[in-house]
């Protein structure tokens, strides 16, 4: 199945002050996330950002803050971006059928996030090098049950090109300086 970037948004979930010190190999799931973020916005995808409990876990770190640009985060307690109601009426009114996911944490929410939307009939988009769990082992099943799911796993490289689509179009240049 082809993702389209004119059928897709993207979500960054709970990419936060206090949680992503914490992660695996957080420096290179940061890293990963500006480039993707960058191509994102570069195919004028819309990303939707999700934080957990901001009181306690503060605001989306601020290195990713400087690649959004201008935004408004949805606060949220639930574990799945599902269950929150403006979460939920965003993604709705977008009438988009792809949903690419990024963020943390990748067992939790995200993966939750990811099963509620495929039952809501959404083709969910687990981008797998921009998640991150405290431990890789929960990434890693994560992963295995997603994909077992009937969830799309993928790279950002991989995505970045596919929503692309040829090497003709005008963002091509730009995503592939990106991945370089």
């Amino acid at each position: 199945m082809r993702i389209l970037k004119e059928e897709t948004m993207a979500v960054l979930v709970d990419v936060q002050e206090v949680l992503l010190p914490h992660i695996h190999d957080n420096e290179n799931l940061a890293k990963n996330l500006r480039i993707l973020i960058e191509g994102l916005k570069t195919m004028g995808v819309d990303i939707l950002v999700s934080e957990q409990y901001t009181k306690g876990l503060g605001h989306t770190v601020e290195t990713l803050q400087e690649v959004l640009g201008e935004y408004t985060p949805l606060e949220k307690t639930s574990f799945s971006c599902c269950d929150d109601e403006n979460m939920m009426e965003y993604m709705e009114k977008s009438g988009k059928k792809f949903i690419i996911l990024t963020g943390i944490e990748s067992h939790i929410c995200v993966m939750q996030t990811a099963l509620d939307l495929k039952a809501k009939g959404y083709e969910p988009v687990i981008v797998e090098d921009c998640v991150g769990s405290r431990s890789d082992n929960n990434r890693k099943v994560a992963m295995n049950r997603l994909a077992q799911s009937g969830v799309i796993v993928t790279t950002y490289e991989s995505l970045l090109f596919e929503l692309c689509r040829y090497s003709k179009a005008p963002e091509f240049r730009t995503i592939s300086k990106l991945v370089k």
